[in-house]
């Protein structure tokens, strides 16, 4: 296996990693509106993963960096041909982040619901839009033979990118609802099983379609395994969140992420960015690659950093681990 081949692996873990962690912040954000049915509801949900969603988006930013080192055409083509989508997950995450932040800096009801609300679009919009762009690098999108994109926006907005982002948004949603069973108390608990139940079934046929569109466009025997163990552990994460076993259920749901970003990666692999106007146009993973030496530094570099960054994680969860609920939430904060 050559470096570029192993950089491409290590990427999909990395936006694994993301999808995993990023994907129940995302999905409890959306439930502010869905399920909390008070501000002190909100808040506890808003409070079960306040500790821990700056740290959840460490995966972007380091999914990006090691595409842009590893893969620096592949990084070129991408930012500029999807600029609009990511500028807007962009500035969701930005405005997501000073929502975390600013919304207790005032007592008033009118300014903390306005930065509840800006939660509550900006957790959406990305959840749905992660899925519309790596439909688009699967499927493939009009690539020059200068390698840029030769599209414009409607290219982005076919019905199999438009269908990714439906999963990726109920799939977070549900993630994020099994969640908010694991960390919390009271009513919230068993109203979030319940919703997580009806997330869950949506969710298992959305996916189930995608995958399987996947697999007939471009998938092979490797995609197939993944996407057969995503569908299935997700459906047996149903069943444990019907059972009250919630802590198998948001297991099994973060093998789902895991297993449809697997079979979205192996069903893409060996080209990086498919070229819907000519094949031989297709960035592929060994003519997209930084230089041997590159990949061999970064390589020396990962191996020192990650188990750092993950241990440092994993504590950061188990200082946090305790459940949550309304008692918990001053009336009058």
């Amino acid at each position: 296996m050559q470096l570029h081949d192993i950089w491409f692996a290590v990427i999909a873990v990395l936006w694994t990693g993301y999808f995993f962690l990023e994907g129940f912040d995302f999905g409890v954000g959306v439930l502010t509106r869905l399920l909390a049915r008070d501000r002190r509801e909100r808040r506890v949900l808003i409070n079960t993963i306040g500790p821990v969603w700056d740290g959840n988006e460490v995966w972007l930013l380091t999914a990006a960096g090691a595409t842009f080192a590893a893969f620096p055409d592949w990084y070129a083509t991408l930012f500029s041909g999807f600029y609009l989508p990511l500028l807007v997950i962009l500035v969701c995450l930005i405005v997501r982040g000073v929502a975390f932040e600013y919304r207790v800096k005032r007592t008033e009801k009118s300014w903390q619901d306005r930065w509840e609300a800006a939660l509550f679009v900006t957790s959406l919009l990305p959840a749905f839009l992660w899925g519309v762009a790596f439909g688009n690098i699967v499927h493939g999108v009009p690539i020059g033979a200068d390698k840029d994109y030769a599209g414009g926006l409607a290219d982005l907005l076919g019905p199999y990118a438009l269908l990714g982002g439906l999963v990726t948004l109920t799939l977070f949603t549900f993630h994020g609802a099994v969640f908010t069973a694991l960390k919390t108390t009271g009513g919230i608990r068993p109203r979030a099983r319940r919703l997580a139940t009806v997330l869950g079934l949506g969710s298992s046929v959305l996916t189930a379609v995608f995958l399987t569109w996947t697999q007939l466009h471009s998938g092979d025997g490797r995609s197939l395994v993944a996407a057969a163990a995503a569908v299935l552990a997700l459906l047996a994460a149903v069943a444990a969140n019907a059972a009250g076993r919630e802590g198998w259920a948001f297991g099994l749901s973060g093998v789902t992420i895991a297993g449809t970003v697997a079979a979205l990666f192996l069903a893409l692999f060996p080209d990086v960015m498919p070229s819907t106007l000519d094949p031989r146009w297709s960035l592929t993973a060994e003519g997209a690659a930084s230089s041997p030496y590159t990949l061999k530094i970064m390589t020396w570099c990962a191996a020192v950093a990650t188990p750092v960054v993950m241990l440092y994680q994993g504590w950061t969860y188990w200082v946090f681990r305790k459940r949550i609920g309304t008692q918990h939430i001053a009336e009058n904060h």
